[in-house]
């Protein structure tokens, strides 16, 4: 079963090996994607050696029943049978997983933006628990975050954070957490004690190689302008703050971070490359009739994937039916288990629409 997909797979994961070897020499520059790919191509090449053995495990354990005559070794025997049929359908389901085509960006870096949406200061600060959540959780899974923009309130709120998380298959991690968030809590200036709803918006973005998206230099507005806001002493005194102008899409990406122009610059570029990326992506999806699990509206009420509901202490998640509690620990950065119910969920869809489709 799944011979000529495993015979496939192993070919691929040679050929793979093989470009690395050789980019390790001649194009160190590729050494990023082809990584990622043979530790994908790796990981699925493992998983057929274990149904691999399985298989031979159960095939000897039932010859086993029917030559040998001694007790003990005949029950051993059944043991034996016993545990591999039981891994058996586990495996198969791993294998069948592992087949259905991946998403190259996975084991990359992402961009990740988040915007104030509707409920004015109380979304702001919503927002501002947001990017906080996220860097807790990427302190946890060892992430880096490096932040691009960020527009703060007075208050402690943001209107926009556009921040870089660098680490092990980060877009793998975090794609899912794209959409509009509503939270119902009494803010602390609401002194009739009503409860208020606000959102915010999340988008997660592929960080882009740089090869996938080309931008001529004709396509591009360059504006320098001086930095505002918390800074240090060059705030204000250096033009080191950068505006991107994509002039075919009209997409503005603005970094005023850090202290050098180029820097900016260079911050600024890799997040237009992520947003043209994610433009493509929906572009084909919808050429191909493919549905995604996650939109990003206007930010309106209406359109939430994620409700945090503070006076019931709850979060629900509207897309896959899932409620849970504690949103302090939440709100810390503790999402693994939300993360993971949402991916598994990715993942059984696929597999029913790829039986469907079979």
């Amino acid at each position: 079963m799944y011979e000529t997909e495993e015979q496939s797979l192993r070919a691929n994961l040679a050929d793979v090996q093989r470009r690395l070897n050789e980019a390790a020499v001649s194009t160190p520059e590729s050494l990023g994607p082809l990584s990622r790919e043979e530790k994908l191509l790796s990981s699925q090449a493992a998983l057929f050696d274990q149904l691999r053995q399985t298989e031979q495990k159960l095939r000897e354990g039932r010859e086993m029943l029917t030559s040998e005559t001694d007790t003990e070794l005949k029950a051993m025997a059944q043991a034996e049978v016993d545990e591999a049929e039981a891994a058996l359908p586990t495996l198969e389901q791993a294998v069948q997983t592992a087949l259905l085509p991946a998403d190259p960006h996975d084991f990359g870096d992402a961009v990740l933006e988040i915007r104030s949406g509707v409920g004015g200061d109380e979304a702001e600060l919503f927002a501002s628990e947001l990017l906080r959540m996220y860097s807790r959780y990427a302190e946890r899974h060892g992430l880096h975050l490096e932040i691009d923009s960020l527009n703060q309130t007075s208050l402690g709120g943001i209107k926009e954070a556009v921040v870089e998380v660098h680490g092990g298959g980060t877009y793998g991690l975090l794609k899912f957490e794209s959409g509009v968030h509503r939270v119902q809590r009494v803010p602390e200036t609401e002194k009739a004690g009503r409860i208020h709803t606000s959102t915010a918006t999340v988008a997660v973005l592929p960080l882009s190689e740089t090869a996938e998206i080309d931008i001529r230099p004709e396509d591009l507005r360059i504006d320098v302008y001086r930095s505002s806001g918390n800074g240090g002493q060059s705030v204000n005194t250096t033009d080191s703050a950068v505006r991107l102008t994509h002039l075919p899409t009209g997409l503005v990406v603005t970094c005023q971070d850090e202290k050098s122009q180029l820097k900016n610059k260079d911050k600024a570029m890799r997040v237009l490359r992520a947003r043209l990326l994610s433009a493509e992506q929906e572009r084909l999806q919808k050429e191909r009739g493919e549905e995604r699990l996650l939109q990003i509206g206007g930010g309106d009420r209406s359109e939430k994937i994620r409700t945090y509901n503070f006076p019931q202490d709850r979060l629900s998640d509207h897309r896959i039916n899932y409620t849970t509690h504690g949103l302090p620990r939440i709100l810390d950065g503790d999402i693994d288990e939300l993360t993971h119910a949402l991916a598994e969920a990715d993942m059984a869809d696929r597999l029913a629409r790829a039986g469907h489709h079979a």
